[in-house]
């Protein structure tokens, strides 16, 4: 059950209250329609030829073995684009990564295309290169260089969150960017300090576990000089300016039709939609592109491993005075790792007056990496929860005191010098201190008790969106943000608000890229955040026009008449009342008085909200297989104000099952020839719903001065403290300290050996 930590005063009649998702049913029914459920007629079938070898140069693509199969109508290698269009959508003479698309095979139905691509992958001959495989060997002397001339990645961007510039200098072999934060001398830190922890952390590289695999589809419009993409993306915007710059054409060229998103996560970002579009062109039909789960494996962007050096130095009254780190990411075969924010919140949790940080990313002979809920954030948490734990209990403190007494508040400095915007999390950290779960801690053989906390400074994006008013008193909210979340049914629930009308006589589109208002991308935990409030604005322009219209029918003054239930009325005589639609059937009819109502809301990027989360895990650990049981497990968030506490409450409990995910379970793994060892579900660990615990959910409000109503962004929060907490834990009940993820039973077994 979800407990409010703290009502807010605010009197509301629609924002606040529990509320169903508006797109569940069809979701549940199976009557939402995803992009590999749409059939355009002409429609080619496309299926990638994938590189076997992390690096080896393309010696012969025999594409007549393909053609020769029936229904097979074209091969596409890279040689085959068009001046114009861009040569990274397939490989060019050299492959850099296992799974690295070589050639496409095109053919009137699926299976044709198929059997052609099986065939060609047989007889692609290749002259294996060396490989490097890891950061370390990346970063050698004489490494062979996975990218000649490397252009920064901006897809992490996407979640928009705090930024800050790369070190510009000599870098190491295959360093893509290197970030170098510094407060104060780390050495005297260090001489300050009574107790000193260094340690080295290091996490896996995990898929975003989404339930559909990427699907676009492209359709040209040769005479227009156009092509449409209908795809699963969570940023519809994105992926036409990606799309454009590819083809080499303006972006009114390319249409983007956002279709349901079967999961995401961050890796529904940009994938197949710019060599769909190229495809489709070439051929002048519609051409059809689905991955299977385990092309979608090979090819998709999953997390980042990552190695953290952590050494942390604090007085033994428990004031940190020194925090030093280094963060290594594999980025595999193209920029865009999480560096910078990794580093951001690594040391930006507490208060240090002595930091140095460096934070690099690593190219490998490995698939690019990308955007995974909270990029960054669960890698640098597990480290620095980790060993604030440790600091506690060398200093005989309790962990959660240890935490309050350092914790960072409002306006102080991020380890890149900007202040932190206000945030929670002291008021969370104080739930946490007296949630009796904490104070009434029950021991027993075996059992063990694990915080942490975890933060993300916020997402920050412009934003617009229409309210359109219909005669018989309904309304359209028309925005250009994708839903992945039930962000639509919060939405909604805004512009009923400030319309006065039932939610139910408000609809919300999410339109094209030809026809919506600009909206970033659903990630980074922004998009309620900014598009609601572009949405609240909106709906207030449009209010204010009703009013008007109102106040000439009435012969009111404006401020003196509201909207309530579907009535127009004056304040406080309730008798003198017209119904919402008569007033706008005055303003669309011929002939008529007034302006149509259409509002119109627009912002800026504003200020940052940043949100955190404390979450409480309680494990049984058995000594003798070294099998971890959640028990208990507690989330407190931050989450300024729960629009719809339902779907804020669901984030909450889908954050913290991914957390037990990273903690326990999930990593990809690979051969020492680069080969991944994982193609579907059934071989590649997730959390059951019999691994997920009772789960109690606190929501804690700390309004944002910004958000819609208060809100902040929710979704990456939950996630972040997750496998630190499982790991303190662990180490509550055994005495060993895991210091790598995921925490299995062969590592807990290995370290209970050596204890």
């Amino acid at each position: 059950m979800s407990v409010e930590s703290r009502i807010t005063s605010r009197e509301s009649r629609v924002v606040g209250k529990p509320t169903k998702r508006i797109e569940g049913l069809e979701k549940v029914t199976g009557a939402a329609r995803y992009t590999e459920d749409l059939y355009l007629p002409g429609m080619l079938h496309a299926r990638l030829v994938l590189s076997p070898h992390p690096h080896a140069r393309v010696v012969a693509v025999p594409r007549e073995i393909a053609l020769a199969v029936p229904g097979v109508a074209a091969v596409v290698t890279e040689a085959d684009l068009p001046d114009g269009v861009s040569s990274q959508l397939l490989a060019d003479d050299e492959t850099r990564y296992t799974g690295q698309p070589v050639a496409a095979v095109l053919a009137e139905t699926e299976a044709a295309a198929v059997d052609g691509a099986d065939r060609l992958a047989a007889a692609v001959e290749y002259e294996v290169l060396p490989a490097v495989l890891t950061p370390a060997e990346a970063m050698r002397d004489g490494a062979p260089l996975v990218v000649e001339h490397m252009e920064e990645d901006d897809e992490a961007a996407a979640h928009a969150t705090v930024s800050a510039g790369a070190v510009k200098e000599t870098l190491p072999r295959n360093v893509a960017n290197r970030y170098h934060f510094t407060r104060g001398d780390i050495a005297q830190g260090v001489r300050e300090a009574d107790v000193v922890i260094e340690r080295t952390y290091t996490t896996g590289r995990l898929h975003q576990a989404y339930m559909e695999p990427h699907a676009t589809i492209a359709a040209p419009d040769p005479g227009a000089g156009t092509v449409t993409v209908y795809t699963s993306t969570q940023g519809q915007f994105y992926v036409r300016s990606e799309t454009a710059d590819a083809l080499g054409i303006a972006q009114h060229q390319v249409r983007v039709v956002p279709m349901t998103v079967g999961g995401g996560f961050g890796g529904k970002i940009v994938l197949l939609e710019p060599l769909a579009a190229a495809l489709a062109v070439m051929q002048r039909r519609p051409v059809r592109l689905v991955l299977t789960r385990r092309d979608d494996f090979l090819l998709g962007t999953p997390a980042p491993e990552c190695e953290i050096w952590l050494r942390t130095g604090a007085r033994r009254d428990g004031t940190l005075t020194a925090l030093q780190a280094r963060l290594v990411f594999d980025s595999g075969a193209s920029p865009g790792a999480p560096a910078s924010i990794a580093a951001m919140l690594l040391g930006g949790y507490y208060k240090t007056p002595h930091l140095d940080i460096e934070s690099m990313e690593v190219l490998t002979h490995k698939p690019p990496n990308g955007a995974y809920r909270a990029p960054g954030a669960p890698q640098a948490t597990f480290a620095i929860e980790s060993q604030m734990n440790d600091m506690a209990q060398q200093l005989g403190l309790d962990p959660v005191e240890f935490r309050l007494r350092n914790a960072s508040d409002t306006g102080d400095p991020m380890p890149n010098g900007r202040p932190w915007q206000k945030l929670g999390l002291r008021q969370v950290l104080q739930v946490l201190h007296d949630h009796p779960k904490w104070k009434d801690r029950v021991r027993g053989d075996g059992i063990g008790y694990g915080v942490a906390i975890g933060g993300w400074p916020g997402g920050v994006e412009s934003a617009a969106a229409c309210v359109r008013a219909n005669t018989d008193g309904t309304f359209h909210v028309i925005v250009g943000a994708v839903d992945i979340t039930g962000v639509a049914t919060s939405l909604r629930l805004i512009a009923a608000e400030v319309l006065g009308v039932d939610p139910s006589l408000i609809r919300v589109v999410t339109a094209d890229t030809d026809h919506a208002p600009y909206a970033g991308m659903s990630g980074g935990s922004k998009t309620t955040y900014t598009v609601g409030t572009a949405v609240k604005l909106a709906a207030e322009d449009a209010r204010k026009q009703v009013l008007t219209i109102a106040a000439s029918e009435m012969e009111a003054r404006a401020e003196d008449l509201e909207i309530v239930d579907g009535f127009v009325r004056v304040k406080g005589t309730p008798q003198r009342a017209l119904p919402l639609s008569d007033m706008l059937k005055k303003s669309m009819a011929f002939g008529a008085r007034y302006a149509p109502v259409f509002g119109n809301g627009s912002i800026s990027s504003p200020k940052a909200s940043p949100g955190f989360a404390g979450h409480l895990a309680k494990v049984r650990v058995d000594e003798e297989t070294g099998h971890v049981q959640l028990l208990d497990y507690v989330v407190i968030q931050d989450v300024g104000f729960p629009i719809n506490p339902a779907a804020v409450e669901g984030q909450m409990r889908g954050g913290a099952a991914q957390g037990l995910g990273w903690g326990l379970l999930e990593a990809m793994a690979y051969d020492e020839q680069g080969n991944l060892l994982h193609s579907t579900f059934a071989d590649y660990p997730l959390p059951r719903a019999v691994d997920v615990p009772q789960t109690e959910t606190i929501m804690v409000q700390v309004p944002s001065d910004s958000g819609p109503f208060g809100a902040k962004g929710v979704g990456e929060p939950p996630v972040i403290p997750g496998a630190a907490a499982i790991a303190n834990a662990v180490a509550d009940a055994t005495g060993v300290r895991i210091s790598s993820l995921p925490i299995t039973p062969q590592k807990l077994l290995a370290g209970l050996v050596s204890k």
